[in-house]
């Protein structure tokens, strides 16, 4: 490898249009929103998520605004039979992908002695795994065609950042954010640009449908905490479009915010301020969480008290 291959690397997909592009968690928030915009630049769409109905919504929609769906299916990331099987199909009937997008993802919190064995195996089986057996069944034909693409992971604030209730997905997300590192320099040999997507607050349904693990959510308290999150948040059209750019200008840490930018920043920079810092966080989360607690055991007394 030359040296102006070591320092630059030639964007591999400049622009969508014409372009074949996969997306997972097409039905809604980040994934639904990246598939219309996609579609409005001239993607030639893939689209798939776990529910039939919503996912039949987005490619009406799609294809109602002379967007392009070549081709939709429901299924579970998860199952690495079923993306394998999935991979077939679109490759007897559609053909190599130019850009894979690994959008599909869920959230789960709490603190240890809370999350139970299945929290910690669902989020790793859909945010890692799910992503995972994406790219090992759509990807080995993007580096035989020798023409180059692109893959867009997304993981999370909590893939860069010690934040709070978040070790189980924590684990799902810097698990892949160290994928999408590797993958970034093993593929840049094949023309294959790889995008790692660190949301922040992004005002999706499941900021209302998150389980968060021994936490009462009728709390008011809480239910401040939640509304505060609502106010800071981008919409996902936002995301959509910071995603589209990253692809566009082949940027390997795409942020859909400022603050999570600076807090990564800063983390590297500053580590005992950091560190700090998120152990005021912690602690405020602790608070919250006995709070919570009281108002559980209130809840239940009051349950179970003769009437």
């Amino acid at each position: 490898m030359g040296l102006r291959e070591l320092l630059f690397m030639d964007t591999p997909v400049p622009s969508l249009r014409g372009r074949k592009v996969l997306i997972t968690g097409a039905a809604s928030g980040i994934g639904r929103a990246t598939a219309q915009a996609a579609a409005a630049r001239g993607a030639e769409l893939v689209l798939t998520d776990l529910h039939a109905d919503p996912l039949d919504d987005v490619v009406a929609a799609i294809t109602a605004a002379d967007g392009t769906v070549l081709y939709h299916v429901a299924g579970d990331v998860s199952d690495f039979d079923w993306v394998a099987g999935f991979a077939r199909q679109v490759d007897a009937e559609v053909g190599v992908m130019d850009v894979v997008m690994n959008i599909a993802g869920i959230s789960a919190w709490g603190t240890v002695e809370n999350l139970e064995h299945r929290h910690w195996r669902k989020l790793v089986d859909v945010n890692l795994m799910g992503p995972i057996h994406i790219i090992e069944s759509f990807v080995p034909q993007m580096i035989r065609r020798g023409r180059g693409g692109h893959i867009v992971n997304v993981s999370s604030a909590a893939g860069l950042l010690a934040l709070p209730w978040h070790a189980a997905y924590s684990a799902s997300k810097f698990g892949l954010r160290g994928v999408s590192e590797v993958l970034r320099f093993d593929l840049r040999r094949h023309g294959i640009g790889v995008s790692l997507v660190c949301p922040g607050g992004v005002d999706t349904p499941l900021v209302d449908s998150v389980e968060i693990v021994g936490v009462d959510r009728e709390n008011p308290r809480i239910k401040a905490a939640i509304n505060g999150f609502h106010k800071v948040a981008v919409s996902p059209d936002v995301a959509a479009a910071a995603i589209l750019k990253g692809v566009r200008k082949n940027r390997f840490l795409v942020y859909t915010s400022f603050d999570i930018r600076f807090g990564y920043w800063w983390a590297r920079k500053f580590a005992l301020p950091y560190e700090i810092a998120m152990r005021v966080a912690n602690d405020r989360f602790d608070r919250l969480a006995r709070v919570s607690a009281r108002s559980l055991e209130a809840r239940a007394a009051d349950e179970h008290s003769p009437r």
